[in-house]
């Protein structure tokens, strides 16, 4: 018997009465598209494209800055050194890329709710890394850890997300190093979706790794992925050794890590798509290299995240043509690598949930939809251009996910589909209402917000006139109140919260 079985039977009288009790809140599986990807850049020009980045590599070099273990690494793997500087001869990081896994199972401690990321599938996370939060009642704030905690519930309790998260706001009234074990707890027990993994500094990794180790046993964690962790490249070219530590950490314990640019075109990056393209492979290529340098098969991910540069402001824009040719054209070399892609999300610029940030996130939703992506972080809940997260955007952008996977799962032409009875059944001048066809089918053959307002305007009126900011923060009320926990062994709830107990007492307070 596995040890995971065994828990899973395990846990005592108190598990078992608390199993019995909970709510399950269902989870829709994991996006499968059957339509086609959207890939607008021809041939000849990926090959361009591949080309001038192994250029790039290979001329110009990548920096690792206070990493001299890395650069030794790179020297024993064939690069030439020159201070920080790593030039990589000309097709030897996608020979390295070879041995990255084309998809991998992220667990969660419910397995029910574990996701395999790569292939034809599209994985949910929620909004990643803001210091303020937003709601209808308080405004803008800075986060505090109740509210980070109030977003893993809304997260857990949300159909179409497929993930808890990782940093889904920073938690500021924790001190910067210890704020990483309260959130790895909650997710650990206010939720059973797979999580995220601290990457703000290596030790901070370790104990990610660490706590999984408690919460699936050690044998399991060896032999599996149970996190999936966020490395930004420092564009351009650079590879600070912060987060190169944390990737050193997960990929030598086979957890995965996103290799991915952060990139505002025009400032991080040049202004043409594909000279920015070229510079996201080159970065992604040398990232994946070295994750496979480390431990050949750690799983990892082709990230990409660009936004483009509003030329008057300088303020970072979202939603635009720009920014989703990269996308579909980085989902395209990520195919060519035959690696899981990450791009996308509820991206938008507005300071408030209104028509904006609808536009805006829309555009992005669907191009990722459409361009492939296998791990859509961001998902809900960005607001100001990642600065905030709001309550209501979430539950809107949450709702909003479901449209993708009506969208993905394509138009099926079988008999039902065809409607010929129905057809028949009503013929000329009739309506097509109460025919057998219709109410047949008529629970699950339009896709429907649980959110949006569809009644008629006397009755929209008659119950305040809501707008959609209102009906959100309703649902957001509503959802939190029927929130109950999912069950989870008390033993290693026990020693999770031991553990957190223990590190923060041995530390003290820092804001770095």
């Amino acid at each position: 018997m596995s040890e995971r079985i065994a828990r899973k039977r395990g846990g005592g009288g108190a598990a078992r009465r608390a199993a019995r009790q909970a709510v399950s809140f269902e989870t829709a599986p994991t996006i499968v598209r059957n339509i086609p990807n959207y890939e607008p850049i021809d041939a000849a020009t990926l090959d361009i494209i591949e080309r001038n980045a192994e250029t790039v590599l290979e001329e110009i070099g990548v920096s690792f800055p206070e990493n001299p273990e890395a650069l030794e690494i790179w020297r024993n793997a064939g690069a030439e050194i020159d201070g920080d500087r790593v030039r990589i001869p000309r097709g030897l990081a996608r020979e390295l890329c070879k041995t990255a896994p084309s998809q991998f199972t992220h667990h969660a401690r419910n397995p029910e709710r574990s996701v395999t990321i790569g292939g034809d599938n599209l994985v949910l996370a929620p909004v990643y890394g803001p210091p303020f939060v937003r709601d209808i009642e308080g405004g803008r704030r800075y986060a505090v850890m109740d509210d980070f905690e109030n977003f893993v519930r809304l997260g857990y309790m949300s159909k179409y997300l497929h993930l808890s998260g990782g940093t889904v706001c920073e938690p500021t009234d924790i001190p910067v190093n210890k704020r990483h074990l309260d959130m790895l707890l909650a997710h650990m027990t206010l939720s059973d979706k797979p999580f995220m993994g601290s990457v703000t500094e290596p030790s901070r990794a370790q104990d990610s790794v660490e706590m999984c180790e408690i919460l699936f046993g050690k044998d399991f964690v060896r032999d599996n992925t149970v996190l999936t962790s966020l490395i930004n490249i420092n564009s351009p070219l650079t590879f600070d050794s912060i987060m190169m530590g944390a990737l050193e950490v997960y990929a030598k314990a086979n957890q995965a890590c996103i290799i991915s640019p952060f990139i505002v075109g025009g400032a991080m990056a040049p202004v043409s798509v594909v000279g920015t393209l070229t510079q996201v492979l080159a970065e992604v290529l040398a990232g994946v290299a070295y994750s496979q340098l480390i431990r050949p098969g750690a799983p990892v991910i082709f990230g990409a995240f660009v936004a483009s540069i509003d030329m008057n402001s300088g303020a970072p824009t979202f939603g635009t043509p720009e920014s989703s040719q990269i996308l579909y054209g980085a989902g395209q070399l990520a195919r060519r690598l035959n690696l899981p892609f990450r791009s996308g999300g509820g991206l938008c610029g507005s300071k408030l949930p209104d028509a904006q940030a609808g536009y805006e996130t829309a555009n992005t939703l669907n191009a990722a939809l459409l361009g492939g992506v296998n791990f859509m972080l961001h998902a809900c809940g960005w607001l100001e251009g990642g600065l905030v997260a709001s309550f209501e955007k979430f539950v809107m952008d949450a709702d909003q996910l479901g449209a993708l996977h009506k969208m993905a799962a394509g138009i099926s032409n079988d008999e039902n589909a065809q409607a010929m009875s129905a057809i028949e059944e009503v013929g000329p001048g009739g309506h097509y209402l109460g025919c057998a066809h219709t109410q047949a089918n008529y629970q699950d053959a339009f896709w429907r917000s649980d959110v949006l307002d569809y009644k008629p305007f006397e009755t929209w009126q008659d119950e305040g006139a809501r707008d959609t900011e209102n009906l959100a923060a309703a649902k957001v009320k509503s959802l939190l109140a029927s929130y109950q926990q999912p069950p989870l062994d008390p033993e290693i709830e026990s020693k999770l919260r031991s553990y957190v107990a223990a590190k923060k007492s041995s530390l003290p307070d820092s804001l770095t």
